[in-house]
């Protein structure tokens, strides 16, 4: 990473960083231009969706060092830190590590369908970022599968006209360190913009929480012609962590960061690159077409996989050590036509994915020591690998996955104030498979037709309400088809057909919703209702042996009201205000099957890790009387959850504040972060099993960090 970084800064000669408080004074507020929502450009007004956008300004002043910290700030938003980048979701679900969310780096996905990861954005390269989209409620009939609780576009740095360069260093109180460096220019018709950072973490205040990330990103674009474009986007990324897992309950009360293992680790090497050629056939007609490439190859000896019960085998426990490879070929087609005819607008498209997959994992054997206590009711104190057992397999497979799909959506307004949107789109996955676990050799289909309608009304300029139905459909991931059923006594035979009969979740979403600016833009409010229900929800439970085992649900429920308002009276101060209030149940849940028969069923339940109340508001000060100086005030609210399927337990959740403050004279930006600003003690995210011998884990948060930070921003703009 010194040669990238080197080579960056001899490119930066020739280059820039905008001043910060030059950038868009409205950061906070809901922009008039998405892309997402329709895959081409469209105005708010013009989208009958919950669509948010965090703008660079934002993106700018946050100086995050992990993307939750900018994503939070969406209303309906709770992207969980789980340390080290490494993070969890909850968009209109509860928290969780499902593949109901769709991550896209410029429109494309991270990962192929059936290759869900919840981890994913911890690739993402926070300095290479111009906007984020978040989109909430499902949008498969235009992006295909996983596109259900909310899906995020992560946008991408393009080449600036003039040469402009930036670099800077960051840290914080507790061993984490980063360089960051991007540069770009336009000479003649060929652009280019490069960014790296390069982050390390040692001696933490969690024991076993080193890691260390590198990324770069290259993109470079071609004017052919006035009207043709050839533009290619490459990342690599490499990332290694130590996983110190979670706390008991003791530990966490008594901030005891000591974790129970010292060899668990997740790493991670990532490469994206695709090729885009677009053409203006006219002022109403543009087609584009991307070819792309993926090579992603993760392992880990992750600590959710150490499975113990202080009932069975205290003394003992297991363990896991799996790789997961991926390469990617794919071709996205596109085309956007425009007619006179009630301001009609038609975005058609094909796409392709081919993805072969090798997953192995081999069961380890492990030895706890306990912690002095009741018998049964003990914690542990460390874990000690005895044996590694490469012959017992928990998986071992290999897939080519193929991904086909078709989609069309039609916008036109037959009245002024009116537009009607419509789309659908037809996704089939094909699966060929041999599993060495039972020596099967197959093929699987999931294949769903998802539709969408809506409407926005728009009275004034001033003024607008939306309504939509939508429909979401994920296949479960093929981790969960050929998995064993694993415990303390290692891998147990579970039925293939068991896993194999799975089936694909399908989603219904209802949804109104509005907005509206007063006082010439000084004040915004938007808010959206949704009701959505699920099929076949695949969901995870945590067993007594602290492993977890999946089920699907028969249906659930998920409605709740977002909403967000940002208010400017003066140039000075900017305050915004965003939350959620939501409920998320089981309808119909019986977990009684042939392999365990431990829980009722739970229809009318509260879902697990599902707040009621989740909020992020902030206040800003840009002071007349010392320009360019900022300084800000962030609160971020959670409200108590059950931690189990039985609603037995409750976490209290959380309230949480962070301040900011930045300040640039001429080229040089010098800033500082203090997160948790009252050193609250809270968790990330809090668990416990369904039996009564079970035991509450918590993903234990930092205390209160100070970050501080040095950047040099250069540009050749007049």
């Amino acid at each position: 990473m010194k040669k990238i970084v080197a080579i960056l800064i001899l490119l930066g000669q020739i280059s820039y960083a905008q001043n910060t408080q030059k950038k868009d004074s409205t950061s906070t507020i809901l922009e008039d231009v998405f892309i997402t929502a329709n895959r081409t450009k469209t105005l708010r007004r013009e989208t009958p969706v919950a669509i948010s956008k965090i703008t660079a300004k934002t993106i700018d002043e946050t100086k995050a060092s992990s993307l939750y910290e900018i994503a939070n700030k969406v209303p309906g938003v709770v992207m969980v830190n789980l340390g080290n980048e490494q993070h969890a979701m909850s968009i209109r679900q509860p928290i969780s590590y499902s593949s109901y969310y769709l991550y896209l780096e410029d429109g494309l996905p991270i990962r192929p369908l059936g290759v869900f990861n919840h981890n994913a954005l911890l690739e993402i390269n926070q300095f290479n970022l111009q906007s984020i989209e978040v989109v909430r409620g499902p949008v498969s009939s235009l992006y295909g599968p996983e596109a259900i609780g909310g899906t995020i576009n992560l946008i991408s740095q393009k080449p600036s006209f003039y040469p402009e360069f930036k670099v800077g260093v960051q840290a914080d109180n507790w061993g984490y360190k980063r360089v960051q460096v991007a540069a770009g220019a336009t000479i003649g018709k060929v652009g280019f913009h490069i960014a790296g950072i390069s982050s390390i973490q040692e001696n933490s205040w969690m024991a076993h929480s080193d890691y260390n990330k590198d990324n770069i990103n290259v993109r470079v674009d071609y004017a052919i012609t006035d009207n043709t474009r050839l533009i290619s986007n490459t990342m690599i990324g490499k990332y290694f962590s130590d996983m110190s897992g979670s706390v008991n309950e003791s530990d966490f009360n008594n901030r005891n960061y000591t974790s129970t293992s010292d060899f668990t680790y997740r790493k991670s090497d990532a490469l994206r690159t695709r090729l885009t050629l677009e053409h203006d056939w006219n002022s109403n007609s543009n087609s584009a077409l991307t070819v792309y490439h993926r090579d992603n190859k993760l392992g880990q000896n992750p600590s959710y996989g150490i499975r113990w019960s202080p009932t069975i085998n205290p003394t003992t426990a297991t363990g896991e050590i799996n790789t997961n490879n991926f390469k990617s070929y794919g071709a996205l087609a596109q085309h956007t036509q425009k007619f006179d005819f009630w301001n009609t607008t038609m975005v058609s498209g094909a796409s392709f994915d081919f993805s072969p997959v090798t997953y192995n994992a081999y069961l380890i054997q492990l030895e706890a020591e306990l912690n002095p206590g009741e018998i049964g009711k003990q914690t542990v104190n460390q874990y000690q690998i005895v044996a590694e057992l490469p012959d017992v397999k928990l998986a071992d497979y290999t897939a080519d996955i193929y991904n086909t799909a078709l989609f069309n959506q039609i916008s036109f307004s037959p009245i002024q104030e009116l537009i009607v949107t419509v789309g659908g789109r037809y996704d089939a996955m094909k699966l060929n498979y041999e599993n060495a676990l039972d020596n099967s050799v197959g093929a699987k289909t999931y294949d769903k037709f998802t539709f969408k309608a809506g409407v926005n009304y728009n009275p004034l300029k001033e003024t607008g309400f939306y309504g939509n139905y939508s429909q979401g459909f994920a296949p479960p991931g093929i981790t969960s088809i050929f998995r064993a059923k694993s415990g303390t006594g290692g891998a147990t035979a579970v039925p293939a057909e068991f896993y194999y009969n799975l089936q694909p979740a399908t989603f219904e979403n209802f949804e109104v919703g509005g907005w509206l600016s007063l006082f010439e833009n000084k004040f915004s409010f938007d808010y959206a209702l949704y009701y959505m229900e699920g099929t076949n929800e695949l969901l995870s439970i945590r067993l007594e042996d602290n492993s977890t085992d999946y089920r699907s649900a028969g249906k659930t429920s998920h409605k709740g009201i977002e909403f967000g308002f940002n208010y400017k009276p003066n140039t000075q101060w900017n305050l915004r205000v965003g939350g959620t209030v939501a409920e998320h149940r089981y309808i119909d849940f019986a977990v009684s099957d042939k392999i365990t028969d431990t829980l009722q069923n739970l229809g009318g339940y509260e879902m697990p890790q599902a707040p009621r109340w989740a909020g992020n508001s902030e206040v800003s000060y840009y002071p007349n009387w010392l320009p360019n100086f900022r300084a800000a005030v962030e609160w971020q609210y959670i409200s108590s959850y059950y931690q189990n399927q039985v609603n037995t337990v409750k976490y209290a959740g959380y309230n949480l504040f962070n301040a900011r403050f930045g300040y640039q004279y001429k080229n040089v930006e010098i800033y500082g972060n203090i997160l948790n600003v009252t050193d609250k003690l809270y968790a990330y995210n809090a668990s416990r099993g369904n039996l009564e011998s079970s035991q509450s884990t918590f993903t234990a948060a930092a205390p209160r960090t100070f970050l501080v930070g040095l950047q040099y921003n250069f540009s050749l703009k007049k």
